[in-house]
């Protein structure tokens, strides 16, 4: 009979537990935004971390930076392969091969133009990888400052400041008062 009690005691205690348990969900509680998400966003497939931060008119521009970099970086790597060529068959010793630069440039000028093409070329890879890390670092920054509040009173007032110090030393300036 205690046995039998005890369950039943027991079964009533576990049903009234589950049956009148309060929300635990907090309505004031924010929700985190994760630096780390937008930024792995952000790296994966670029302009998905502004999405994710919803920065929306952010990711034309990264589109627009990225093809602009990519264009150029391909522009360069034509004029810098047919400068490499035209020096190439210019220093062989082939007479059949004959380069379009033959009484334009000189040898040395076109050793200084594939240089020139090949440097154009390789700056812009490198500008666009910096615009690609700083792509992902802008996701991040936004993220952390995605619940950053900013209050409506910002402001600063100017006014003119004498300050008497002495009678015969007397300070002017301006006064300037942030208030935030």
């Amino acid at each position: 009979m205690n046995i039998r009690f005890l369950l039943i005691y027991l079964l009533i205690c576990l049903i009234d537990s589950f049956a009148f348990s309060q929300n635990t969900k907090d309505s004031s509680v924010v929700k985190i935004h994760s630096p780390k998400k937008a930024s792995i966003l952000s790296a994966c497939v670029p302009g998905l971390g502004q999405a994710y931060n919803k920065k929306y008119w952010k990711i034309p521009l990264i589109y627009a930076g990225i093809a602009a970099f990519t264009y150029f970086a391909i522009d360069n790597n034509k004029e810098y392969l047919m400068f490499k060529q035209a020096y190439k068959y210019r220093t062989d010793t082939s007479s059949a091969t004959i380069d379009q630069f033959v009484n334009i440039l000189s040898t040395q000028d076109l050793l200084d133009e594939k240089n020139r093409w090949r440097k154009y070329r390789d700056m812009c890879i490198i500008g666009g990888f910096a615009f690609y890390i700083l792509n992902i670092i802008d996701a991040n920054v936004d993220a952390n400052l995605f619940n950053y509040e900013i209050n409506e009173d910002l402001s600063i007032k100017v006014e003119p400041l004498i300050n008497c110090y002495t009678t015969i030393y007397k300070a002017r300036g301006i006064k300037f008062i942030f208030t935030f």
